[in-house]
């Protein structure tokens, strides 16, 4: 059986794509706090400390699929922004992400694997007060564009969904004053097949970005 790695398993899209690929995959599951009922082995990690990524990692073994899903914001006009939200930001949604790629690539190489990044609508177009968390979901994908130019034998995917009915969605619309309203919002369960998608692939194939949006409310 292959085995994967998801980051940001506790909930929200990294738990729902955990649990599509359970069947086919063996998930190790890093997160915080990992649901009772989500399959898969839990692999508590702090994504900040990152001197223990070369110890922790060795526990893995083979690996064929990374899928990246951590991540946080914290809105608020640029004018306003501390410099701490700007490196806790970062140090969370990209250069977690980079080095913990880069401790795994040596076991994704040799499975000629896959990367996954969960990035946002916000990775292609910013708007107001989403200035950190916008900025870091750009640098999020310039990397994936230079891991996939630099790995050619990895399939590297940037997945970029519109507003999902997560426990952050509800905290992102809290900060932007606003109701959050999961009926108008894509499902977790909705993005994580379109992960499924790109990851079941055939080789001849390769999905270097997904976009992927709520659809209009019908009148």
């Amino acid at each position: 059986m292959k085995r994967a790695l998801v980051t940001g398993a506790s909930g929200g899209i990294g738990a729902a794509i955990a649990r599509l690929l359970a069947p086919t995959h063996e998930v190790w599951l890093g997160g915080r706090t990992i649901p009772d009922d989500l399959p898969g082995r839990p692999w508590p990690l702090d994504l900040r400390d990152f001197d223990a990524f070369e110890e922790r990692t060795a526990e893995i073994g083979d690996l064929d699929v990374l899928v990246h899903s951590a991540a946080m914001s914290d809105l608020g006009p640029v004018a306003t922004t501390s410099l701490q939200t700007w490196r806790d930001t970062f140090e969370l949604n990209v250069f977690a992400v980079a080095e913990l790629t880069r401790v795994l690539l040596p076991k994704l190489r040799a499975a000629k694997g896959h990367v996954v990044l969960i990035n946002s609508g916000a990775g292609i177009r910013i708007n107001a007060t989403w200035g950190s968390y916008g900025a870091s979901k750009f640098a999020l994908r310039a990397y994936a564009d230079a891991l996939r130019a630099e790995e050619p034998d990895l399939r590297v995917t940037s997945v970029f969904p519109g507003r999902t009915a997560t426990e952050m969605q509800r905290k992102v619309r809290a900060l932007e004053g606003g109701e959050y309203e999961p009926e108008n919002y894509l499902k977790p369960e909705t993005v994580a097949r379109a992960v499924l998608n790109a990851i079941n692939t055939t080789d001849d194939g390769h999905q270097t970005e997904v976009v992927i949006r709520q659809r209009a409310t019908a009148v």
